[in-house]
């Protein structure tokens, strides 16, 4: 899920990042290994935290990401600071960027999930890549009636036990360094 999600910054940073005076050119592989980095981070997070309904209400594709969304406010938040401090950019180059790049991102992730006709990604291989697969077995777009689910032992296979079973494996995977490990392994950080 990680190349793919690398490959999907790449297709969208021609323009922000590629044609971006602000960005030296032997920085766009950088700029660009950062940005699917926030992303990844980002939504992993949310889990982590136990915002599943958030992650998942991005993925439901009712409306295109932007800013007005507080989880992908909050990826550009984090994008910003990083091209900031790590890139050095000034804080509306930065912003400008990050307003530009990561919406469009996050709006091709979720048009590309939500294609039947693109196998590319899937809700399942996204909340398994960020929880290190602890996702209970089961298809995340499917029902969530399938025996053995009941993390919290009330009869009944609800949000709360998929948002435990999530966050758990969010929370895991962040402790272990396995995103993190896995994008740096990607950009020789």
């Amino acid at each position: 899920m990680l190349d793919q999600l690398v490959q999907l910054v790449r297709e969208n940073a021609q323009e922000t990042v590629v044609a971006n005076p602000a960005v030296p050119n032997e920085q766009n592989d950088a700029v660009i290994g950062e940005a699917s980095h926030s992303i990844a981070e980002g939504l992993q997070s949310a889990l982590a935290n136990g915002n599943v309904n958030e992650v998942m209400g991005l993925f439901n594709g009712s409306s295109a990401p932007d800013s007005a969304n507080p989880l992908v406010n909050g990826i550009q938040g984090n994008f910003v600071k990083n091209l900031m401090e790590k890139f050095g950019l000034n804080n509306g180059a930065a912003a400008s960027l990050a307003g530009s790049l990561i919406p469009s991102v996050l709006g091709s992730l979720v048009k590309k999930t939500n294609d039947p006709g693109d196998s590319s990604f899937s809700l399942d291989s996204i909340i398994g890549s960020l929880t290190g697969g602890s996702t209970g077995g089961f298809n995340l777009g499917g029902l969530l009636g399938k025996f053995g689910l009941d993390k919290d032992g009330d009869g009944d296979v609800d949000m709360q036990d998929l948002t435990a079973m999530i966050t758990k494996g969010a929370k895991q995977q962040q402790s272990s360094g396995g995103l993190g490990g896995l994008l740096g392994g990607l950009f020789g950080k």
